[in-house]
């Protein structure tokens, strides 16, 4: 798989040093069924882990306990694990800023198990960007005010980092980004939500692919700051099968949710 770096930014792209755009056949009659599988295939040959059956918010706490004692060779009882979580990862508490800042500043937490040991436990690994695991799950399942169902969600050591949500080719990627919010309202930010952990959307028609920072500030949430990727000669990188190639490269996705997102003094969660 070649590996593609980022030379410049600007407000509304990042520039790529080199890419080829993918040659497609028939693409403009893709349904978005068609389109979900064809990214998660993608993805899955870029070295995703697919899990198919993740679809409730049961199976995803069981999920990540079993990739956080993976990242740090320890073993959680029930009840520490339970404790665990109640403390820190899923604070009852915690609004999406509190995980955010998780995920930024606060990835370390001394943990005391039962036998009296303190041990950090770490949400993702930052210098060493390999060690965290990458899996995708599709059309998972969650209630708040309303029930939705989430078109593709990108795992980081099993908490949902990355939301893909998909429109069929010639549907206004607008709806998309509607849609985000809708959910936002709706569910994802409901009492208990790991998808309070949430990152990065990327909204796509196929043929429109943009990308934007999970921020609760007025002024940063709007289609005017979803970005593009480009290419050295400042031509967008569009196509949802070419920004996977791209944007979901395993190791360029890691840096930039762990090294290119900047939490600032205001709350305010910016990509570079």
């Amino acid at each position: 798989m070649a590996e593609y770096k980022p030379i410049a930014e600007s407000n509304n792209f990042i520039v790529l040093d080199k890419y080829t755009k993918i040659d497609q056949q028939g693409v403009g009659y893709q349904t978005e069924a068609d389109l979900e599988r064809e990214l998660i295939q993608d993805l899955v040959n870029q070295g995703y882990e697919h899990l198919t059956n993740l679809t409730t918010p049961g199976k995803m706490i069981a999920n990540v306990r079993v990739q956080l004692q993976s990242l740090n060779n320890v073993e959680f009882t029930d009840a520490e694990w339970i404790r665990f979580c109640e403390q820190y990862l899923d604070k009852p508490s915690d609004n999406n800023i509190d995980k955010t800042r998780k995920i930024h500043n606060d990835y370390i937490f001394d943990f005391v198990f039962d036998d009296g040991h303190i041990q950090n436990i770490y949400l993702v690994d930052k210098n060493a960007v390999a060690k965290n695991k990458v899996q995708v799950i599709s059309q998972f399942e969650q209630k708040g005010t309303q029930a939705n169902r989430y078109d593709v969600t990108i795992l980081v050591n099993g908490l949902p980092l990355v939301q893909v949500e998909l429109k069929k080719r010639g549907v206004a990627i607008r709806e998309a980004f509607n849609q985000v919010h809708r959910y936002s309202k709706e569910s994802l930010n409901t009492e208990n939500s790991l998808f309070k952990y949430l990152q990065i959307f990327i909204i796509s028609n196929g043929t429109d692919t943009r990308y934007f920072a999970n921020t609760t500030k007025r002024d940063k949430n709007s289609f005017d700051f979803t970005m593009n990727w480009a290419k050295s000669d400042n031509t967008l990188i569009k196509d949802l099968k070419d920004f996977t190639a791209t944007f979901f490269q395993k190791n360029t996705l890691l840096n930039i949710l762990l090294k290119y997102s900047v939490f600032d003094a205001s709350d305010t969660l910016l990509i570079m």
